[in-house]
């Protein structure tokens, strides 16, 4: 199975190419919010390892939640390579994958939402077998997160941005803390090629960005209103 994964959720976005696999994966300096700058780096990808985007099984990308201009990107570019090449799309949630880099039985993957919130998402796993999801993803406050007892491992940017109020709002429950983890199109990748196996390729015009905020655009003095960066 080769797959090709585009991850701009964030500010440093990323490339993959899931090749039986294997993975080989590529950084998109300054780049990751500029369409002619990742569909340069997507051909760079392709050229170095002898492939043409007919040969792919499909295209994934990191789906979400993040910043919506990013979003937008990623899942335009994976529709529009996948419509050219007559070949289907895997949305993978961008929390899913950050969560996939930790080791820990409990995981809370959480991201910078701006607006004083966080998107996150709760992970457990049984039977030492892959993260399982518990619930769905959702947006809030740090200090409101509905976070159930015991140990957790809390991964993503929103444990930099947010510190002092998520370490005071959990305390006692976070056994570990990686707060420069950030999705990685190689995670996307592989969480796509083991699910397409049970659930088949979609079509491109099938698959959406995952916004979870109703508003997915605000002015600058509506961010600033509400405690937000600018």
């Amino acid at each position: 199975m080769i797959i090709l994964a585009i991850e701009t959720s964030c500010e440093k976005g990323s490339l993959a190419l899931f090749r039986n696999g294997r993975v080989v994966e590529s950084e998109l300096d300054g780049v990751a919010s500029h369409s002619e700058g990742v569909l340069s780096a997507i051909e760079c990808l392709l050229v170095d390892a002898g492939l043409s985007l007919s040969e792919l099984d499909g295209v994934a990308f990191g789906s979400g939640p993040g910043a919506f201009t990013g979003l937008r990107l990623a899942c335009g570019i994976a529709q529009g390579l996948a419509l050219g090449a007559g070949i289907g799309v895997c949305a993978v949630s961008s929390l899913d994958a950050l969560a996939s880099q930790a080791s820990a039985p409990r995981v809370l993957a959480a991201t910078d939402a701006r607006l004083g919130e966080v998107y996150w998402r709760l992970y457990e796993r049984r039977d030492g077998a892959s993260l399982q999801a518990i619930g769905e993803v959702s947006c809030s406050k740090p200090g409101e997160m509905d976070l159930p007892a015991g140990e957790w491992c809390g991964i993503g940017s929103a444990f930099a941005v947010h510190a002092e109020a998520l370490q005071a709002s959990l305390s006692g429950r976070l056994a570990e803390v990686c707060a420069t983890a950030v999705p990685r199109a190689a995670d996307v990748a592989r969480l796509a090629a083991a699910r397409v196996p049970s659930v088949a390729w979609a079509h491109p015009t099938q698959v959406a960005p995952l916004y979870v905020r109703d508003k997915v655009a605000l002015t600058t003095a509506e961010r600033l209103a509400a405690g937000g960066r600018a």
